[in-house]
């Protein structure tokens, strides 16, 4: 066997378990993740983010959640992937500055500018190459790596068997990191200016207003108030609407390929879009790792219960399948009724996101598990007073139920399937 057979080999071996890399834009988000199971966690700080519109993390919250990850054993990665302008760049600077202060694993930058500022501001930090630089080829790859990145996040554009071929012309030192589920953009690498024009919001500083969501139709001058379907559809059109990701059931495939990092879109969703999700790729990257078995369609199952659009494959077999979605909603199957922590004696600790009442029957998402039913036999406030119902949301209750639950989420089927815009 020739070095080169055997570096593919050890490759191959490694690549059986590829990091589960988790989004988190708020603190709930990060110790939900991190409850079910992912390796590592990527954030955005208050500022300099390509996800704007969500919570993100202060200065003290980015300390915090350094601590947290790394008391968990995962690694905490921040995005600074905005395309600043030259009157911001010494406000990144300290940005990134307090951020290597923090303890931070690594930085998600897409300006190559930034790239060399981090460089020099904080060498012992990791700099992995933003989706929204679009490297497409093992060249931009090997380029990126003598620029000091260990990492590249690959375009979505890519096929697997051009992420294969990436794979094969670059050194072992750089990681390929691609993402494996959530909603994807129109526009090639994210690089959009419908947003600005449209809306007056930056999308390249993520403030993205998301027009490719909206409801389209052609008007003529001469009959105003008229508005004609692009396409036969009483609803509109949605031309510019794109599927949600999944490759749930596709994971041996993208470690095959070399991919050294799944990433899961979702910084701007919910808490329990990240358990639920994160969950389950847990589940399908440990089941790849133990050996070759069929894939357990319960998996997509259990993604189809958080948020989602119609799901397809993306780019990842070749040209998009289907990868138009015909309306502007998200598909919202099931409610999230609680986020469960810590069990005081036979009491489990319950933040209310949505009413739930003593004598119901609820399901019980903990790790490693696809639910299961609970009866919640009693509810009590937090001065031990009994409760018919928990009805406030971001309160806590705690939880008399056979069986005793702990750590994980509370849910139950939407009384009938919602679409709602996100």
């Amino acid at each position: 066997m020739s070095s080169n057979e055997r570096r593919r080999k050890r490759r191959r071996l490694h690549l059986k378990k590829p990091e589960l890399l988790s989004p988190a834009g708020d603190m709930e988000s990060l110790r939900t993740a991190l409850l079910f199971g992912a390796d590592a966690v990527y954030i955005g700080g208050s500022r300099y983010s390509m996800r704007s519109a969500c919570a993100n993390f202060s200065p003290e919250e980015i300390r915090r959640a350094v601590r947290e990850a790394h008391a968990s054993r995962a690694r905490l990665y921040v995005a600074c992937n905005v395309l600043p302008r030259s009157d911001e760049l010494d406000d990144v600077a300290a940005f990134l500055g307090d951020c290597a202060a923090a303890g931070v694993d690594a930085f998600i930058l897409s300006d190559p500018g930034v790239m060399a500022m981090a460089r020099r501001i904080a060498p012992q930090v990791e700099r992995h190459v933003s989706t929204q630089t679009g490297i497409v080829n093992y060249a931009a790859a090997n380029t990126m790596f003598e620029m000091g990145a260990s990492r590249v996040v690959l375009a979505r554009e890519l096929s697997l068997h051009e992420i294969a071929e990436i794979r094969r012309h670059t050194p072992e030192g750089l990681e390929l990191e691609a993402f494996v589920h959530g909603a994807m953009c129109i526009s090639f690498s994210g690089r959009c200016l419908l947003s600005n024009y449209l809306a007056g919001r930056d999308a390249n500083h993520g403030a993205c207003a998301q027009p490719c969501r909206w409801r389209y139709a052609l008007s003529e001058k001469r009959r105003p108030g008229l508005y004609f379907p692009i396409e036969e559809d009483s609803r509109g059109t949605y031309i510019l609407n794109a599927r949600d990701l999944c490759m749930i059931a596709h994971i041996p495939e993208m470690a095959a390929a070399g991919i050294d990092s799944l990433k899961i879109e979702g910084r701007a969703k919910s808490a329990f879009y990240v358990g639920v999700v994160t969950n389950a790729y847990r589940m399908a990257i440990d089941a790849c790792a133990a050996g070759p078995a069929p894939f357990d369609p319960r998996l997509l199952d259990e993604v189809s219960r958080a948020s989602h659009r119609r799901f397809c494959t993306g780019f990842y077999f070749g040209p998009v399948q289907n990868g138009q979605d015909s309306t502007h909603s998200y598909i919202r199957p099931y409610d999230m009724l609680a986020s469960v922590g810590e069990n005081r004696g036979g009491l489990a600790v319950c933040r209310v996101r949505n009413a739930f009442s003593a004598g119901e029957t609820v399901e019980w998402l903990h790790p490693g598990t696809l639910g299961e039913p609970v009866h919640i036999r009693r509810l009590y406030d937090l001065d031990g007073r009994e409760l018919q119902a928990a009805i406030h949301p971001d309160r806590e209750a705690l939880a008399e139920s056979d069986p005793p639950i702990g750590p994980g989420l509370l849910r139950r089927p939407a009384a009938a399937e919602k679409s709602f815009r996100e």
